[in-house]
């Protein structure tokens, strides 16, 4: 997929990145990027018919050389600056779907957080709310 990305698009690619940078996509993360897909007000008028076909255009970017840096550039590229947070919060939820985050994921996350120009200070409350809305005894 190489023309520019809708919004939608870029925040599934943000999904799919989150969930493919340890090389190990479970069942829980595309469980809850469906959830998200289905539930979140921005994704209200997706066609989600096109959910697997765009996360396969993403993973075809990132199984190329240089995929990863490609596909920062196509999210902050192609992503409404008002999104950006959202796209870090889709990002955490997705990297805490099996309640484990792993050493890539958070090296994504600090990319990601780069590329979008987000402060420190917002990304360490979305990152908050998140672990709190995910813990589990």
């Amino acid at each position: 997929m190489t023309e520019p990305l809708n919004h939608h698009a870029a925040l599934i690619y943000v999904m799919v990145t989150m969930s493919a940078v340890d090389r190990a996509i479970t069942d829980t993360e595309l469980a809850r990027i469906g959830e998200i897909v289905s539930q979140m007000p921005i994704f209200a008028d997706f066609n989600q018919d096109t959910l697997v076909k765009t996360a396969e255009g993403c993973g075809e970017i990132l199984g190329a050389d240089g995929g990863l840096d490609h596909v920062l550039l196509l999210i902050r590229s192609n992503l409404p600056e008002k999104l950006r947070e959202t796209a870090y919060a889709v990002a955490l939820e997705v990297a805490a779907a099996d309640l484990e985050v792993r050493p890539e994921e958070t090296r994504f996350l600090e990319m990601l957080r780069d590329s979008l120009d987000l402060d420190k200070l917002t990304t360490a409350a979305l990152e908050r709310g998140i672990r709190a809305r995910n813990l589990v005894l």
